[in-house]
């Protein structure tokens, strides 16, 4: 992570390096540039802990694929594109917000459209001017999801079709930080279609079929179902399917320095083989 010195572009396009197919895959929450003015009081070790670390780096080779990979430059601790732009909690903002609110259980936990707090830290000494996090708004949050739409749309276009991975990593210990059952064990991987509505059955099998014959365990939708990104793109009945993909930390991260660990080549691998797989599907769909 670093914090920026300029403003920066809020995302970056990886674009198909061999023959495009109708696969998109967004990678909203491994953003490590934090803007100039986010003035938060927490150390750089906790806001760490809301990085999607080097989820941007296991999926490199989705161009290679003849896919598009779409990464957010800007910390989800900023902003959260992955949130309704509504759901925000109004006992962050030091005014009224300029139109109706509607927060959801994420920002009770504190990690709304703007997070309020991390581990149950408070990010902010003071309350927070609708101002400054409409700047946030139209200078991060809808870029990213005008690019997104954009290579949703121009696929839709081209194939008659689309297929979104929407992709993030969980930590070790969600099932507590979730306030749900500590005792519960977190699988490696956990596929997320909103219970079965966002996304072709046999797609999220196909993927969790290949997953497990590399030795991952795999739950679906347990405890992550997927959220707004989901949720907005998958429309099966309109060619568009949309699936989450969470991959435990433990796989491939410190969770203590945020450095790659030992497992991140042989997981890079995995997903790379997992992209050729997926390749070959989609091409049979064309």
């Amino acid at each position: 992570m670093k914090f920026a010195d300029s403003e920066f572009e809020p995302y970056r396009l990886l674009t198909p390096t061999v023959e495009a197919i109708p696969l998109v895959c967004d990678s909203p929450h491994s953003g490590c540039i934090y803007p100039q003015d986010f003035q938060t009081i927490l150390p750089v070790s906790v806001l760490r802990w809301a990085e999607d670390a080097h989820v941007d780096a296991l999926w490199a080779s989705v161009p290679r694929q003849g896919g598009t990979l779409l990464c957010a430059e800007f910390p989800r601790s900023y902003i959260d594109v992955n949130r309704e732009l509504d759901d925000i909690d109004p006992n962050i903002l030091a005014e009224p917000w300029t139109s109706d609110v509607h927060p959801t259980e994420k920002s009770r936990l504190g990690y709304g459209l703007f997070w309020h707090s991390v581990n149950g830290r408070p990010m902010y000494d003071r309350k927070l001017w609708v101002g400054e996090l409409e700047n946030r708004i139209s200078t991060y949050y809808e870029p990213y999801h005008q690019a997104l739409w954009r290579q949703v749309n121009a696929a839709v276009e081209r194939f008659g079709m689309v297929w979104h991975l929407n992709l993030h990593s969980m930590p070790s210990n969600s099932y507590a930080a979730l306030e749900q059952d500590g005792g519960k064990q977190l699988a490696d991987f956990v596929l997320g279609d909103r219970d079965g509505t966002t996304c072709d059955p046999t797609f999220t099998g196909i993927i969790e079929d290949y997953l497990r014959s590399c030795g991952y365990s795999v739950a679906r939708n347990d405890p992550f179902k997927g959220v707004a990104l989901v949720a907005r793109v998958g429309q099966p009945s309109e060619h568009r399917h949309s699936l989450q993909i969470e991959l435990n930390r433990k796989l491939y991260l410190n969770e203590s320095t945020f450095e790659k660990a030992e497992g991140f080549d042989a997981l890079q691998r995995d997903l790379t083989g997992l992209l050729a797989h997926l390749r070959k599907f989609i091409q049979s769909l064309l």
